[in-house]
């Protein structure tokens, strides 16, 4: 039965979550992310199909991802600033090529671009990187593939049998699953780069022919960094409704 308290628990709990991008490298104790995952199992899904799946990777196996996932990068990278030439070498060599479920390199909407600048410069201007600053962006961009230092990297897939629908659930289950995490004490980090490379996950884990990966989770305990703080805000709720329809329809 919901009263007041839990309202405002929950209240609390939503406002104050972020997305932490760096991470102590504390273990997560067993029992807690069992409490977590055990909370995120109740997510609702379409007729209760629970359409999705979880790699979880810590110790050795996180540290092997990691190192695979940041070789990846620096060879797509190293390809990009080589022009014609290095992207040759890319198709030819496959080391850093793209093999993900789904292609995380698109262009942004034109009315969702205002929204993701202004979160990016927010960000980087705390961490006090310029915009012109290439190297220093490329670093921070690596940093996903490292967890941002979290002990801990969560990958999850969707099955491609329910199509867009098996997404949402996956997406409501990862609401819940952030949600758990942050009352018990953790902190998280939903990357979608991480779905640019599912090689690597994919050698470690047995994963089901319909299941493809669409995002990752770092996991831990935050640091006492300052870019955990960072808080680009939302959008007021009345700025997301949309406005009832002019146009009149004659009946038949």
């Amino acid at each position: 039965m919901a009263d007041s308290d839990s309202a405002g628990t929950l209240s609390t709990l939503i406002r104050s979550r972020r997305s932490v991008r760096d991470f102590r490298p504390d273990p997560i104790p067993a029992d807690v992310l069992d409490a977590v995952l055990a909370d995120a199992n109740w997510a609702p899904s379409w007729s209760n199909t629970q359409p999705y799946r979880l790699a979880i990777a810590s110790g050795e196996l996180r540290d092997r991802i990691a190192a695979q996932l940041c070789d990846n990068f620096d060879h797509a990278m190293a390809a990009q600033k080589n022009g014609l030439l290095g992207r040759l070498k890319l198709l030819l060599t496959r080391r850093g090529l793209p093999d993900g479920d789904f292609d995380t390199r698109f262009e942004y909407p034109r009315d969702l671009q205002p929204r993701r600048r202004d979160t990016g410069h927010g960000l980087y201007a705390l961490l006090g990187i310029d915009r012109k600053d290439s190297a220093a962006r490329d670093l921070q961009m690596r940093r996903n593939f490292e967890f941002f230092g979290a002990p801990t990297a969560l990958f999850l897939f969707a099955h491609r049998g329910l199509r867009e629908f098996s997404v949402l659930d996956a997406g409501i289950w990862l609401q819940t699953l952030m949600l758990s995490a942050h009352a018990h004490g953790l902190a998280t980090c939903a990357q979608g780069a991480l779905a640019t490379w599912a090689g690597p996950v994919r050698q470690a884990f047995a994963i089901p022919t319909p299941y493809r990966l669409i995002c990752g989770v770092s996991i831990g305990y935050a640091s006492d960094h300052p870019v955990n703080q960072y808080n680009p805000g939302r959008a007021s709720p009345s700025e997301l409704w949309l406005r009832r329809s002019t146009v009149t329809r004659s009946s038949p």
